[in-house]
């Protein structure tokens, strides 16, 4: 697993079209087998990252949230490896995971949510922390202030994105 050593540390990203960026730098150097696990509030950006990873892979899209579909598979257009988007959120365990039948030696899997499930489907993995609030802007999730409003406020929030290989 060498795709993404030199994205390796953390980065401040100001903007969504920047966060697309850096995710079409990551989806040019992801290969089949690999999985990508998103962690970060609601609002964070996995979505806008996964969105360039998957320009960078060159799938089919369009790339949403699979909040109410668990996985979506957007194949490939350029004769590379799928990409798999999996939300874990409703998620109970590992083995419902398990449970999609992913095919994760052919496929680039991309896991919102999912780490306390990563260690269950992969020996490693590339984890990618978002944080939105670290810059004394943003909405304090603490009291589940969240609102449509507040969200469209703070889309231009800078992020910080630390990238790491797993274990």
């Amino acid at each position: 697993m060498v795709g993404l050593d030199d994205l390796v540390g953390q980065r401040e990203i100001e903007s969504p079209e920047a966060m697309e960026q850096l995710g079409r730098d990551m989806g040019e150097r992801l290969r089949a087998g690999d999985v990508v696990v998103l962690t970060g509030p609601l609002g964070a950006g996995k979505t806008t990252l996964t969105r360039g990873l998957a320009q960078g892979l060159g799938v089919r899209g369009p790339i949403q949230s699979p909040t109410f579909v668990i996985a979506r598979t957007h194949p490939s257009l350029v004769e590379g490896p799928p990409l798999v988007h999996v939300d874990a959120y409703r998620l109970g365990s590992a083995v419902e995971l398990d449970d999609l039948d992913i095919d994760l030696a052919h496929s680039v899997v991309v896991v919102e949510w999912g780490a306390p499930f990563a260690a269950a489907v992969a020996d490693t993995w590339w984890e990618v922390e978002l944080d939105r609030e670290w810059h004394g802007r943003g909405v304090d999730t603490a009291c589940g202030t969240y609102s449509r409003h507040t969200m469209d406020l703070d889309a231009d929030t800078p992020r910080l994105v630390t990238i790491s290989r797993r274990p």
